[in-house]
């Protein structure tokens, strides 16, 4: 039941990006997903360590501001290991939409470490890295 829980948390935490056909992007579930203390970090040449909030409001502002519209990710692979009330999740994902009225695809590598709380699996923290 276990991985099964993890597939709909990480499949929930891929949607809340998502404002294909209009759709409002849910961003804010984000506050659900990972814990409060969670903590985000996006590797590469542009390297930052996030805040749950800090990650939150410009992605926010982004999906609904109208500078990114069509805008979907998902996971195209992955390899999860649990070990009792500890998970980690190893993934590969696409990406596409219009930024700034321009089309663009991409994609890259998430990590996912998820921890079994009272309220059920939540994120303690990821990583991604994309494609140059």
């Amino acid at each position: 039941m276990s991985k099964i829980e993890i597939d709909v948390a990480t499949a929930e935490f891929f949607d809340a990006f998502d404002n294909r056909g209009g759709k409002a992007a849910d961003v804010a579930r984000i506050r659900r997903l990972v814990l409060p203390s969670g903590v985000i970090v996006k590797t590469g040449p542009e390297f930052e360590v996030y805040t749950v909030d800090a990650f939150i409001e410009p992605r926010q502002r982004l999906l609904t501001d109208g500078r990114l519209v069509e805008f979907s990710e998902w996971e195209i692979s992955e390899q999860t290991e649990i070990a009792g009330d500890i998970a980690s999740r190893f993934g590969e994902y696409r990406k596409s939409g219009i930024l700034d009225g321009e089309p663009f695809e991409g994609g890259g590598t998430k990590t996912i470490q998820f921890v079994r709380t009272p309220e059920g699996w939540r994120i303690a923290a990821f990583a991604w890295y994309d494609q140059p």
